[in-house]
């Protein structure tokens, strides 16, 4: 009698048994047509995966040698074949047997782990007092310093560094005293402090660093619209914006959290930092330096390497050195200047300004080389073509500005054309139309292309895959990291549904019973919207690591539907955009919790935490602070709380939500041209689809028209030394080094991008604490700090200057 099989564990698979305990194998037909061809076209809509090295060929079956045998555990038969068909496909219908130990992605072998410890300590006292703790702080010190000019934050990856030591500290301090309720035992110091329970500490400072989006609204209320907002109507806004976000991103994991082709890589790095300063992660190989080492040797030389651009010499952070030599020359300062001009100075020695839309050692190169070819086209090619021959009256401005201006040369002044909170027509009769610089009229109409060819590419590229998706589950996967995430009981739907419909509540609550002129119908398209996009722009992140501005589209929408209602369009942009943005980064969060195993319902309590701490906290930190500092958000104030996001928030309600787009785009407006941006969002997708199809191994399956447009939603204020040194130094490390130096790109390319973020956002901090915030700051003034101040570019002068007195 044969001995009993032990079951299997379920986060662990092992080969197939047949009789003898030998693997049984499947003898493949040869198919009538090539099985290559299906296999491209299966993964032609993925980039990431490298089809010349992955592809079979048509009959790609041979003898394993004597050390594949070894490893096989059996001896060679006459029916020993390894088919290579198909291999990294998640289609339900594909064979139950075929399974990868390992990523097919270099990107996602180099920085994740493939084992899991199923008992390793994650839901512990330790992490939520360090969690809950960082909330408090990250929170309290964004919120106030994000309404000061200068200003700085803290980052996620500061907590990823600081809570470390903090957990080690814990492990050595707290009790071991083990404590039992109702049969439920626990510690508050269950052993070493472990990787996960850094993830999770990590992943609520994340959720709460950018703060509570639609407090922008109230305090444009009180402060610009001078209405009294109650402190219920802020939480129920706050509250039910920041989570309803969470239910779409819940039902959002089957399609860009499951799927190993979603490689999101942001968590990439943030799970190679993890698995380098906890030394449990790979094998070191002889004759290298270790990441841990790595890591800290980038580290202190990024740190100390800002405080010369970031202070002593920030000549060579805004390096516009040809403005330098001939600083009163509009035209080359228009060309060559970072302030307000294109940037075709294309060099910069700051960490941050390379890095300013992203690191470029993260985002892949093809998706760097969309970015760069538009920036090249867009903004070096048509913008002075436009400027130099004042198409728009363009040339009476600065080149590049995200500033708006009246028919004056001044800054457009939003609070002259408003009577109690409402448009006045007969008060913009008499002050000035809209005029805008050439890079922002041309940024928008880039948005206008994004937004249809978002949707247009995911339905050429996805249609399929979302489709099968739709009826798949995590058992389906065969992912060597969705194996093992299966140990773990999944969220229920229901949890998400309950999330959302509590949300709702709040939102209708907070638009109904106080003024806030959206109607009701108003708020469900705002949600409508957010969730029809929740989709294409989680997968063209996970994708490209590139966002999708979509608060252009939202203000233009109800814009049109609703005109002179400024509130209205600043809620309904608030609701849409951060409902979305919510849904991607939750999906984001999960996916590196997929990656470090960290069981999903842990993740979705921390998340849901350290969310509704945030918007409490945030709103009691604004109303604060609103109440008890004098002239706040003025140009004038003493200490520096100008709120310069928050007057361009105001600004924008005024000229979306008051003055109108049927004022500015509509057909015989001056910008009316750039709504010709939007059948070319539609038109453009088309053709390289087709031609990506036909040729599956050039480079037409590179070319993403989302990513073409929308990966240049930071222009203006950008400019081209941030767009081209990014993009220089993403083909040095992501084309030339992967390519020729792999073995190192694979063992520190991640941990690089890390440190530098690291080290220089450590920099900022002292700098902003010690020396520019004590006393009015200690400015260090010399010709290396002021030779790109006196420059037109830093003025901002424009090439036809209008005269004082006169208007145009």
């Amino acid at each position: 009698m044969s001995s009993p099989v032990e079951e299997e564990p379920k986060g662990f698979t092992t080969a197939i048994q047949g009789e003898g305990n030998r693997p049984s194998l499947v003898v493949r037909q040869m198919p009538d047509v090539p099985e290559d061809i299906d296999y491209y076209m299966d993964h032609l809509n993925d980039p990431n995966l490298d089809l010349r090295s992955t592809r079979p060929s048509s009959v790609r079956s041979f003898s394993m040698d004597s050390k594949k045998k070894v490893q096989m555990g059996y001896e060679q038969s006459d029916i020993d074949t390894e088919s290579q068909y198909d291999r990294y496909s998640t289609s339900r219908a594909e064979s139950a047997i075929d399974f990868d130990d390992e990523s097919p992605y270099p990107e996602v072998r180099a920085a994740v782990s493939s084992v899991d410890d199923p008992l390793m300590p994650v839901n512990t006292f330790r992490m939520w007092f360090l969690g809950i703790f960082f909330i408090f702080v990250i929170t309290f010190v964004n919120q106030v310093l994000a309404m000061r000019y200068p200003s700085v934050y803290i980052t996620g990856i500061v907590v990823q560094l600081v809570s470390l030591p903090c957990g080690k500290a814990l492990e050595k301090v707290l009790p071991r005293t083990v404590f039992n309720f109702f049969g439920y035992k626990w510690s508050l110091n269950p052993g070493p402090f472990s990787i996960k329970e850094h993830v999770c500490i990590t992943v609520m400072s994340n959720v709460v660093v950018a703060g509570v989006y639609a407090l922008e609204v109230t305090l444009s209320q009180k402060i610009f619209y001078n209405m009294d907002v109650p402190e219920s109507y802020q939480i129920l806004l706050s509250i039910g914006s920041q989570t309803f976000g969470f239910c779409l991103g819940g039902f959002l994991r089957k399609f860009v959290v499951w799927p190993s082709s979603m490689i999101w890589p942001g968590a990439l790095v943030n799970s190679a930092l993890f698995n380098t300063l906890h030394k449990n992660y790979g094998q070191q190989d002889r004759g290298h330096m270790t990441r841990e080492r790595f890591f800290l040797i980038v580290l202190v030389g990024s740190f100390i390497w800002y405080w010369v651009p970031g202070y002593l010499f920030t000549g060579i952070s805004f390096f516009s050195w040809v403005c330098w030599i001939a600083p009163e020359n509009v035209t080359v300062n228009a060309l060559f200047g970072v302030n307000s001009g294109l940037g075709m100075s294309m060099l910069t020695f700051d960490w941050n300004m390379i890095a300013f839309i992203g690191s470029p050692l993260v985002t892949p190169w093809w998706s760097e080389m969309n970015t760069a070819a538009a920036f090249v086209l867009m903004f070096w090619f048509i913008a002075p073509i436009l400027y130099f021959t004042n198409v728009w009256q363009s040339s009476h401005f600065p080149i590049s500005s995200y500033l708006a201006w009246d028919n004056t040369g001044n800054m457009y002044d939003a609070t002259v054309i408003l009577t109690d909170g409402v448009f006045d027509q007969a008060k913009f009769d008499a002050y000035s139309p809209l005029y805008m610089s050439v890079t922002l009229a041309l940024a928008y109409g880039i948005a206008f292309a994004a937004f249809p060819a978002v949707f247009v590419h995911t339905f050429l590229w996805f249609r399929k895959d979302i489709v099968r998706r739709f009826r798949s589950t995590l058992k389906d996967e065969r992912d060597v990291h969705s194996r093992l995430m299966q140990y773990y009981p999944e969220v229920p739907h229901w949890w998400y549904l309950c999330v959302g419909v509590i949300s709702l509540v709040f939102l209708i609550v907070s638009i109904e019973v106080f003024p806030s002129q959206l109607p009701i119908w108003g708020l469900f398209l705002a949600l409508a919207l957010a969730s029809i996009l929740a989709l294409p722009l989680a997968m063209l992140q996970a994708i490209t690591n590139q966002q999708v501005p979509t608060q252009v589209m939202h203000e233009l929408i109800i814009g049109y539907i609703l005109p002179g209602r400024p509130i209205a369009n600043m809620i309904f942009k608030a609701v849409a955009f951060i409902t979305g943005i919510q849904a991607v980064g939750f999906a984001g969060d999960l996916k590196l919790g997929h990656y470090m195993k960290i069981p999903p319902r842990v993740m979705f309590s921390l998340q849901i935490v350290a969310t509704l701490i945030s918007a409490l906290l945030c709103s009691f930190i604004q109303t604060w602070m609103i109440d008890n500092i004098t002239d706040i958000c003025t140009p004038g104030q003493k200490q520096g709380f100008r709120c310069p996001g928050s007057v361009t928030w105001f600004t924008a309600s005024v000229i979306w939500g008051g003055i109108g787009p049927q004022r500015i785009f509509s057909i015989g407006q001056r910008y009316s041209a750039l709504l010709l941006f939007f059948p070319i969002g539609i038109l453009l997708p088309i053709p390289f689809y087709f031609l990506a199809r036909r040729y599956p191994l050039s480079f037409w399956r590179y070319i993403n028209i989302p990513v073409f447009f929308a990966g240049l939603g930071a222009m203006p204020p950008a400019s081209g030394i941030n767009y081209i040194s990014w993009a220089l130094t993403g083909f040095i490390f992501n084309y030339l080094i992967r390519r020729f130096h792999f073995r190192w790109w694979m063992r520190y390319n991640y941990i690089l991008s890390a440190a530098l973020d690291a080290g220089s956002a450590l920099a900022a901090i002292v700098i902003f604490l010690v020396l520019s915030l004590p006393k009015g700051g200690v400015e260090l003034v010399w010709w290396g700090n002021t030779v790109w101040m006196n420059t037109a570019d830093a003025l901002g002068t424009p090439l036809r200057p209008i005269p004082e007195g006169t208007t145009i």
